[in-house]
């Protein structure tokens, strides 16, 4: 199953890749307007649980549009703005997002112990290898350096109980030892890295 889920992404980032420019009928702008209303003028969100777009890569942000048009990742409300988005939609939106900056990390200095315990917890589940040691991640692994601590929170809580899925099952592995407090402090850490 999972072998098959990663062969279907695969084709289909290629299948994207490979489409014609974008149509004239409706500009780019249109198309990312309802992104941006959501996700933050600058891809920057300031809305709970909704992440940061900012400094994703554009092959990321390809896969987890078409997962969210084909009904493969599930929210109502990005199946219904992604549903009328051809394959050319898919590549020039993504390609827009990967031009927005980053977000800035969380501006507090923090709690020092739990940034301590969340960056032994990084290097002891090995994030920074998949993410890579900025968390800036690469082609299809996300950003996640900055990102919003209750989204971050959230996604890591929905991957440990597998009720969200990603490529492979590596990120619900990874997570099935670590406690809910551990969690909380990744969170925390991620979202203030600088």
């Amino acid at each position: 199953m999972i072998d098959a889920m990663r062969k279907l992404l695969v084709g289909a980032l290629l299948a994207l890749t490979a489409a014609a420019p974008i149509a004239e009928a409706e500009t780019l702008a249109d198309k990312v307007g309802p992104c941006l209303a959501c996700h933050g003028e600058k891809g920057t969100s300031e809305t709970e649980n909704i992440p940061s777009l900012g400094g994703q890569t554009a092959p990321y942000a390809l896969i987890q549009l078409y997962m969210f048009r084909d009904r493969l990742r599930l929210n109502e409300i990005m199946n219904e703005v992604a549903k009328p988005f051809t394959d050319d939609d898919l590549r020039a939106v993504s390609d827009f997002i990967a031009t927005l900056p980053p977000p800035q990390p969380q501006v507090d200095a923090g709690d020092a112990a739990r940034i301590d315990h969340g960056r032994a917890l990084i290097k002891q589940n090995r994030c920074d290898f998949c993410h890579r040691p900025n968390l800036g991640g690469a082609d299809n692994v996300p950003r996640i350096a900055g990102q919003r601590e209750d989204y971050l929170l959230k996604t890591l809580r929905e991957y440990k109980s597998n009720t969200r899925h990603g490529y492979d099952g590596s990120m619900a592995e990874v997570l099935q030892p670590v406690s809910d407090r551990e969690l909380m402090d990744l969170a925390y850490t991620v979202a203030r890295w600088k």
